[in-house]
């Protein structure tokens, strides 16, 4: 029996407090998360909130909703720390064990989602988070005993240095407080904007389609994924298509909203139903989707279990319809040759973005 696609919001409140929260999608909820070995997660951050030093279970791609950041990254077995400061529209990867923090310095909030893959995971399904410090940090964990002894200080320096901080995961920092500025030089490409009128597809009057990865992000070959970023202006519509190396697909709603019709096995739909903004549905593989907006629009962020995904469409001059000679056009189709010359030549342009009629 297939597992039922749904479209939920964020149905676990890891943690809230003065300075942020960070909100989960959990299989208990999204059973395909599991299934589709992904996992999905949102940062919220106040105006001086700090998220901790961490490390994580899972692969991911972060995208930015709202807001700026400062983020401080150190790749496994590095001692060096690289600074970037990442806005509204930029997508940052973030490989499994890389140590990160996060901090607002700006004056609204901050938001951002994030999706990857958790095949590695502790929980599949599910991406778990490891703080250096804090209430929960692995130093507390360890206690001042083998802390003493590993940075040769005495007792009282010990319990100084793993019980001065009694926040958990995210704190407020006081006003005044200057963050290292960004690394100018980089070893690698750290971060892109993926929400850019540079776009890959752009359709005028109808929206835009841009991807992310492994052509311009090399790192993403490790992680084994990627990132699609689609903008529909109102009532347009993204044509049908599915993935064609057979890999899942999580796609957040990160605006607007509009319906999202999934077929797959059987000539059924397997999903149809009306999407809103933070909305998150996880697809199997193979399934082919379209999107409507909205009268306001609607822009999707989606990360892909691939690195170097191919998708196949089913409608336009790049599709299976335009491919196919007539006689197995008109045998398959039981249509007569003038119908089936009308439809080839409504499949000689590109159709991945379909523009609202007039």
């Amino acid at each position: 029996m297939e597992t039922k696609l749904v479209a939920e919001k964020a149905d676990q409140t890891v943690y809230e407090g003065e300075g942020g929260a960070y909100y989960a999608w959990t299989p208990s909820k999204s059973p395909l998360l599991s299934e589709s070995k992904l996992g999905a997660g949102k940062l919220l951050l106040h105006p001086l909130g700090f998220a901790f030093p961490h490390f994580f279970d899972s692969s991911k791609i972060a995208y930015v909703l709202q807001g700026s950041c400062t983020v401080g990254i150190v790749a496994s077995n590095s001692s060096d720390e690289t600074v970037v400061v990442i806005k509204k529209g930029d997508v940052i990867p973030l490989p499994r064990g890389q140590i990160s923090w996060w901090f607002n310095g700006g004056d609204t909030d901050l938001t951002i989602i994030f999706l990857g893959e958790t095949a590695k995971a502790q929980v599949a399904g599910e991406m778990g988070y490891f703080f250096l410090a804090g209430a929960q940090g692995m130093l507390r964990g360890f206690q001042s005993d083998i802390v003493a002894k590993l940075f040769d200080l005495n007792n009282k320096e010990a319990e100084d240095l793993i019980n001065s901080q009694p926040g958990s995961l995210i704190v407020k920092l006081r006003n005044g407080i200057e963050f290292p500025k960004p690394t100018e030089d980089f070893k690698e490409k750290v971060y892109a904007a993926i929400d850019t009128p540079r776009a890959d597809v752009v359709v005028k009057g109808g929206g835009i389609i841009n991807s992310l990865t492994e052509k311009e992000f090399p790192v993403l070959v490790g992680m084994g994924l990627s990132a699609r970023f689609v903008r529909l202006k109102g009532k347009a519509m993204l044509a049908p298509s599915y993935v064609v190396d057979g890999t899942g697909r999580a796609i957040y709603v990160a605006k607007g909203s509009g319906r999202i019709r999934v077929v797959g096995k059987g000539g059924k739909p397997s999903f149809d139903d009306d999407v809103e903004e933070g909305e998150l549905i996880v697809l199997p593989q193979f399934l082919a989707t379209a999107v409507i907006a909205d009268e306001g629009g609607m822009e999707l962020f989606s990360v892909i279990n691939s690195s170097k995904p191919t998708f196949e469409q089913l409608a336009g001059n790049v599709s299976v319809w335009k491919a196919l000679s007539s006689v197995v056009l008109q045998s398959v189709l039981n249509i007569s040759p003038e119908l089936e010359q009308l439809f080839k030549e409504k499949n000689t342009k590109s159709l991945m973005i379909i523009p609202p009629r007039n």
